[in-house]
């Protein structure tokens, strides 16, 4: 309990410090006609300098082996940060709808070299300035639990790496309206699992132990919420809820409105399901209904749903490195924008997470 509350005193004095458009990089594909579209209209809509956007010319395939990650995005990057001496000045990278989501392992999509782009992005500005980082395996992420500290060069060697893409162009678009519209009131919506592994659910509780009593409503049962009105945050076991038959939640969401759960492979991909897939179990009959190799729940669900912003896994991260709800929404709401707030959430970099949304998007004082 003692930590709770000195969590809780560091988060009353947290500055609502709000980066500036020449912080922001973004990434497009040439490839991709509308990854060129959205980086257009974001560019417009956050006033980012035409100097902050790099063009990449690479496959717009979702999956692409380690040598083309290496090859194609990051050395390009690295040599536009060094050429235009932005590599101090960039704390955010932003990538598009139709750059390349997911580096598949050596010889497995699941191994242990595997990664999101934007995860090993991340690691680009301490890549720049000494010998690379390891591989295989996960990088602990130096911001991870700490919500009070301010993000600077000087205390974390990072780029903070989000993602503009939902299912097309129209999706991305409303994400970047919402976020420049966002709202600081409404409530964070937690639904327990109350079966299986507890861990999660522990967390869960941590959050609304963490964020003002009026301002979380917190599900303990095994009713999966639906219907909700004036909802800011969600956080849930998404399909690993057993409960849990629909995709859509048919929530009111606010602007401004973030999502995750805990699901192994809902950023596996960007493609519309079509329209009458469901969510379904790991069970082999069940295997004909699945949806890019998995039944799970999709992150871009939210997105279409009216969320603002979401996070989700290329392949299975584990739980151990899951965003964090407990540190996320009590950071998110005391004034923290979006890609700090959720890095302060995200145990690991090299691995597999991805955060859809605009990086500059915070809540209205």
């Amino acid at each position: 309990m003692r930590s709770r509350l000195l969590f809780l005193a560091c988060a009353l004095v947290l500055p609502t410090r709000a980066q500036k458009p020449e912080n922001v990089l973004i990434v497009a594909n040439r490839q991709s006609p509308v990854s060129k579209s959205i980086a257009e209209y974001y560019a417009r809509a956050r006033h980012i300098p035409q100097s902050n956007v790099v063009y990449l010319h690479t496959t717009p395939g979702e999956q692409i082996p380690r040598q083309v990650y290496d090859r194609q995005i990051a050395a390009p990057i690295a040599r536009f940060l060094t050429r235009n001496h932005l590599q101090d000045s960039i704390l955010y990278i932003v990538t598009t709808l139709g750059v390349p989501l997911a580096i598949t392992g050596s010889g497995d999509p699941k191994g242990a070299d595997a990664a999101s782009v934007d995860s090993e992005l991340t690691l680009l500005y301490a890549d720049m300035h000494a010998p690379p980082h390891r591989l295989p395996g996960l990088i602990p992420n130096p911001m991870f639990g700490k919500p009070e500290a301010k993000f600077d060069r000087k205390q974390f060697p990072l780029y903070l790496v989000t993602r503009l893409a939902a299912y097309d162009f129209s999706d991305v678009r409303a994400m970047i309206d919402r976020s420049l519209a966002a709202v600081n009131r409404g409530r964070v919506v937690l639904d327990l699992r109350s079966s299986g592994d507890a861990t999660g659910d522990e967390w869960l509780r941590d959050a609304a132990i963490r964020l003002p009593a009026g301002r979380v409503f917190l599900e303990e049962t095994s009713a999966v919420v639906y219907r909700q009105r004036d909802v800011i945050g969600y956080a849930s076991w998404g399909s690993n809820d057993s409960q849990r038959k629909q995709r859509f939640l048919g929530f009111q969401w606010l602007p401004g409105a973030i999502a995750t759960d805990f699901v192994s492979t809902n950023a596996r991909t960007f493609e519309p399901p079509p329209g009458a897939w469901t969510l379904g179990t790991w069970n082999a009959k069940d295997q004909p209904k699945w949806f890019h190799g998995s039944p799970q729940s999709l992150s871009a669900d939210y997105i279409r749903d009216g969320a603002t912003a979401a996070s989700g896994n290329v392949f299975e991260p584990f739980l151990s490195n899951s965003v964090r709800p407990d540190y996320l929404f009590p950071a998110y709401l005391k004034g923290r924008n979006l890609a700090e707030s959720f890095y302060t959430a995200i145990p690991s970099l090299s691995w597999m997470t991805v955060v859809l949304g605009d990086p500059l998007c915070r809540l209205a004082p």
